[in-house]
């Protein structure tokens, strides 16, 4: 399994895509942080809530990028075959992939620290949230776990790479924000919009993003990531 993964981590690195990736995240948050209209200087307070709220947005494009050679590489090449000869079964396949794919997305999120470090310096007052600021963190950990078993599970469907990340940046999204907007709908207010907007993933994400971690909230991310690694060991087998 560990080979699996380290398999992933040096493929990803292997080319100047997977830094490009990496560098394209960073810059993107950096120039609409501090440099952009309506930055966080804007604020008049120590805040990072606005790269937060924008994070999820950028990951549902950097994740898709990262998994979307997982499975959909190896079978356009035929090394899928080569990974069944070898002693592992294919759930140890499944979670090698998972974990070298989320340590990639882990190593993009450890830059953003940064952002912690300016801000503090800058501060005039007590400075940031630390409670906050880390539960917002774990929030983007989870995130980051959720999207990358969907791109995992959609890249086990297709020999197409590029495919495969459309497929995963559609699902993302709507898994991500789906649910909060048909909760939004003028006819489920004040009934079943909450129980729907509760089934997304922003709304787990938001309220650990508050500081408070609810065992609901990580039960829900646990749930949902164990489901699709199942349905992607499932398709794999059936393969």
């Amino acid at each position: 399994m560990w080979m699996i993964c380290k398999k992933e981590w040096q493929q990803f690195f292997s080319s100047l895509t997977g830094y490009i990736a990496i560098i394209v995240f960073l810059l993107v948050n950096g120039f609409i942080l501090f440099v952009f209209e309506n930055n966080i200087f804007s604020f008049g307070y120590a805040s990072l809530d606005k790269f937060f709220q924008l994070a999820p947005w950028i990951l549902l494009f950097l994740i898709p990028a990262i998994t979307m050679k997982s499975f959909s590489d190896e079978f356009k090449t035929g090394t899928y075959e080569v990974l069944e000869t070898l002693p592992l079964s294919t759930r140890q396949i499944v979670i090698g992939k998972f974990l070298g794919n989320l340590l990639v997305a882990l190593v993009a999120l450890i830059p953003s620290f940064i952002y912690i470090i300016s801000i503090q310096q800058l501060s005039a007052g007590t400075g940031l949230d630390f409670g906050a600021t880390i539960g917002s963190y774990i929030g983007l950990f989870f995130l980051q776990a959720v999207f990358t078993a969907i791109g995992i599970f959609i890249s086990s469907f297709t020999n197409n790479a590029v495919i495969a990340f459309i497929l995963s940046v559609i699902s993302c999204a709507l898994l991500y924000y789906g649910f909060n907007a048909i909760s939004k709908l003028p006819f489920l207010m004040g009934g079943a919009d909450y129980y729907i907007a509760m089934a997304g993933i922003d709304f787990h994400y938001s309220n650990i993003s508050r500081g408070v971690i609810d065992s609901r909230d990580v039960i829900y991310f646990i749930s949902i990531i164990l489901l699709l690694l199942l349905f992607t060991e499932r398709k794999l087998s059936i393969k």
